[in-house]
């Protein structure tokens, strides 16, 4: 009877941590924010280097956040397609942050300075430029050089932007999908919205 207890006990604590990490996208290769369970999911495949991604986000993605991914209609998903050494980079940097909503924090703040740190070609100079961006969100100077170094965050990234590559047959940045089909109109939130609105 006691064994049956502890092995009860190790269920419960073990779907405890499952859940876990589930939650917290630790096993996902995709960046996800937002209802898993929406009706409409919103991939955005990006190079983090990319002029027109950071345009995309800073006009597109912070009204889709508040309108429609925290009332729970979309489900968004920034989807790594670093098309250098250093956006391949700065994904690294995202990924230390702990939480999904810490994750998108950092992404938009890396998306705001890009003109500070996306600069030259002295990948020593960006690195440090892009840790000096991490150490604002609250991350460890310490972390932030592990995450650099990573090589099994690195492999992740790769492997994500060949998967996608492959799936989507992506041909520049940012390239939207919305429900698996392309968006192919304006970068302005009135004519994204047209269309998620058309799917509710």
């Amino acid at each position: 009877m006691h064994s049956m207890i502890k092995n009860n006990y190790f269920l419960t604590f073990l779907f405890i941590i499952i859940q876990f990490f589930i939650n917290t996208n630790v096993f996902s290769e995709t960046l996800r924010i937002g209802n898993e369970n929406a009706k409409i999911t919103v991939k955005v495949f990006s190079s983090l280097t990319c002029p027109h991604c950071a345009s995309f986000h800073q006009k597109i993605f912070e009204d889709l956040k508040k309108d429609y991914i925290d009332t729970n209609k979309v489900q968004f998903e920034h989807h790594a397609f670093p098309l250098d050494l250093a956006a391949l980079n700065a994904e690294k940097i995202v990924r230390c942050a702990k939480s999904p909503e810490a994750k998108f924090k950092l992404l938009h703040k890396i998306y705001d300075k890009q003109k500070i740190w996306a600069v030259g070609s002295d990948i020593n100079k960006i690195n440090d430029t892009l840790i000096k961006i991490g150490v604002e969100s609250k991350i460890l100077k310490s972390d932030l050089k592990e995450c650099l170094d990573n090589e099994k965050s690195q492999e992740t990234i790769l492997k994500e932007r060949i998967k996608a590559q492959k799936e989507y047959d992506i041909t520049s940045t940012p390239t939207i999908y919305i429900n698996d089909k392309k968006y192919e109109d304006k970068h302005e939130f009135k004519s994204f919205k047209k269309q998620i609105d058309k799917l509710l």
